[in-house]
């Protein structure tokens, strides 16, 4: 039987070779190296590797951490990675979020309009489409137990002192586009966001010893 290998679309290819992980402080790979840990040990238990990614309004942060997380662990070929996210509330995936990721090159597709629209967002032509909408972190749409929750913002770290299920809880937060809202600098910022996270979560993926 022919195995076809996973290959990344060819813009998204080549936004990831172009990432400069130098630009990475010291400091920030502390902050990191849980999400490393946590990764590494699922993965030499063989165990099935689930990371939540939260933040308050799961509009913005956390579906680009989600969404780069998945992309990675395919471009590493680091098998059973699963990548979700949620909030403290659900409001909606923001407009610009996927506006960014398509200009990177992910082929991203409306199900279903609305105040929380439901989008497709496809890395590869053979993996499965990320499910990208916005929603609680423990909606049954995410998982219940057994995961990493990554908080990608300081409001939903202070704000979630509990999170059930969650096996580790670990900290990762990144400044908000949203200050940039309706600027001229906005495509740009979101942008910028959009790669520092992309860089962070390739030199995670890419410390897992296989």
């Amino acid at each position: 039987m022919k195995i076809v290998k996973t290959e990344l679309f060819e813009n998204i290819e080549a936004k990831i070779q172009s990432l400069e992980t130098t630009s990475i402080s010291e400091e920030r790979k502390i902050i990191l190296q849980p999400l490393i840990d946590f990764i590494q040990s699922k993965y030499d238990n063989n165990d099935e590797i689930r990371l939540n990614f939260i933040c308050t309004h799961n509009s913005r942060r956390s579906h680009l951490s989600q969404i780069w997380a998945q992309t990675m662990a395919t471009y590493f070929d680091i098998k059973n990675v699963f990548s979700y996210s949620g909030g403290t509330e659900a409001t909606a995936l923001f407009p610009v979020v996927a506006q960014t990721l398509e200009k990177t090159g992910f082929q991203i597709n409306t199900i279903a309009e609305g105040k929380n629209p439901i989008y497709s967002i496809k890395y590869s032509e053979n993996s499965h489409p990320i499910i990208g909408f916005s929603k609680t972190f423990d909606n049954d749409f995410n998982p219940q137990a057994a995961f990493a929750a990554i908080l990608t913002c300081s409001s939903a770290d202070q704000g979630c002192p509990f999170i059930a299920g969650a096996e580790k809880r670990i900290p990762i937060t990144f400044e908000d586009p949203k200050a940039f809202d309706n600027t001229p600098q906005q495509a740009e910022k979101y942008e910028e966001r959009s790669t520092q996270i992309a860089t962070e979560l390739f030199y995670v993926f890419s410390q897992i010893q296989k």
